[in-house]
């Protein structure tokens, strides 16, 4: 069984009167044919194209709790889509009603309870804006365009995870749409095995209205030292093996990831610089600027970089800073694993693959799993790979869909080759279409307990367009 083939309740499949349904909602219906159409079923991964029976777009949880009473009772296939990125694509279905909750953007910062309620359609750029007026953040990712839902539902892994932990980790309750249609807050006082599957379950469990965060100070009034270093590809195994050793005795203020890359031929990058392959790591420090010399020394005396871009910068800048590189509509293949180490062999292959980068979008990258983010236990959430690791990915990526075939390939080899030297799973949000076996890698002994929670709370598997974890039987 794959997300694709999950069963649901089928009462009237095959003529489901979507017209009553726009009638009762507060926002628009779009439908094949609709001059938006082709815009709204559009994700950020061009490589997927797909097309919906409709396309809800919800403006309140009284329009989602409609769409699912709507695709309950008729036996329709059901999508959930908020800002779009997953890998595989999957906030759409063809014939399937999608809920999208792009409407849904608003935010609200508690400055006295340092917490931010966060709508399911926003975006972590609208989070981004709203808590960097109290010079605070709340965990998230690297691309400020990926929508809150979707890397939220997946565990969280961004800039400030060894400081504050996981976005799951930061979690206080959500708002949610359960598959028989009723809304149930759930947190750690109400529906707490709800609530633990939601950190890091995926959107196995129902749709997610709402969110609330624990926010943190960050920095100085929400400037960070932060930006990438870069050095010659040919460096990559000196690199890594440095990098891998001096991580984990970095304070947790200072985190990093780790790539592969072509440098953009663009500002701010030296035009000489323009189309060369590099290793590069971009760095971010949230900690007292008077101490950043000292926190970085150990960073900016290594080796010999072709560039330190390390500069005092607003955290939303940082936050955004690939955005524009990386815009909706390249084509996307995505691979990924989680690694305990960075071994010596797994260095031998990125170098090698590195040297075979097919494009200038397509890249590897590490996150850090560690200090705070490997405090929690592995039973805590759902996420599993709590060892002070990294979370790898391989992506191949381009704007010409004439690509695409060159880009896969490259993505393939890439993993085959590096995946035994893994920990065996991926991390949801990386992760297309790849089977049940990978779902259930992805949440090592978590994965029975997360089938008990979907049985108690979607027996019939509504919610299957996703990494899917069917109910325990």
């Amino acid at each position: 069984m794959t997300a694709t083939t999950a069963p649901t309740t089928t009462e009237n499949r095959s003529t489901p009167p979507y017209a009553e349904l726009a009638a009762v909602l507060r926002g628009p219906m779009i439908s094949p044919g609709d001059p938006a159409y082709d815009e709204a079923r559009a994700v950020y991964n061009a490589m997927i194209d797909r097309s919906p029976a409709a396309i809800a777009r919800c403006v309140d949880a009284a329009d989602v709790i409609a769409c699912v009473r709507f695709a309950r009772q008729h036996g329709v296939d059901l999508a959930v889509r908020g800002g779009g990125h997953n890998a595989g694509g999957l906030g759409v279905w063809n014939d399937a009603l999608v809920i999208d909750l792009s409407p849904m953007r608003s935010t609200t910062v508690d400055p006295a309870a340092r917490t931010v309620r966060v709508d399911g359609g926003c975006t972590w750029g609208d989070v981004d804006h709203a808590t960097a007026a109290f010079g605070m953040a709340t965990p998230s990712g690297f691309i400020s365009s990926t929508g809150v839902g979707g890397l939220t539902l997946g565990g969280g892994i961004g800039y400030l995870a060894r400081r504050f932990g996981l976005t799951v980790d930061n979690l206080l309750s959500a708002d949610v749409v359960l598959a028989d249609g009723t809304l149930v807050t759930a947190s750690s006082e109400s529906h707490p095995d709800l609530f633990w599957a939601l950190r890091g379950g995926n959107g196995n469990f129902g749709v997610v209205t709402s969110f609330r965060f624990a926010c943190h100070d960050i920095g100085e009034h929400g400037a960070v030292i932060g930006g990438p270093v870069l050095y010659d590809l040919a460096d990559t195994e000196t690199v890594m093996r440095w990098y891998r050793d001096l991580l984990p005795s970095l304070p947790e203020e200072l985190n990093g990831w780790i790539a592969l890359l072509t440098i953009p031929p663009a500002p701010p990058f030296p035009e000489q610089l323009w189309g060369r392959r590099s290793c590069g790591i971009v760095w971010c420090y949230t900690g007292p600027h008077d101490k950043a010399a000292e926190v970085l020394a150990p960073v900016r005396e290594f080796g010999s970089p072709l560039l330190d871009g390390l500069h005092e910068v607003p955290f939303t800048v940082l936050q955004s800073a690939f955005d524009a590189l990386y815009p909706p509509g390249l084509q996307w293949y995505w691979r990924a694993d989680f690694f305990q180490d960075i071994s010596d062999r797994a260095i031998e292959v990125h170098r090698k693959y590195g040297e075979q980068l097919p494009t200038g979008h397509s890249t590897m990258h590490l996150y850090p799993i560690d200090g705070a983010a490997a405090r929690v236990s592995d039973e805590a959430t759902p996420f599993a790979y709590r060892n002070g690791g990294w979370a790898g990915v391989i992506v191949g990526v381009d704007p010409d869909p004439a690509n695409a075939g060159l880009i896969t390939e490259w993505t393939k080899r890439y993993w085959e080759e590096l995946h035994p030297e893994s920990a065996g799973g991926a991390y949801v949000n990386f992760m297309m279409e790849e089977g049940p076996d990978r779902v259930r890698a992805a949440y090592l002994g978590n994965y029975d307990r997360l089938a008990r929670v979907k049985e108690r709370y979607d027996p019939e598997n509504l919610f299957h367009i996703n990494q899917n974890i069917p109910p325990a039987r």
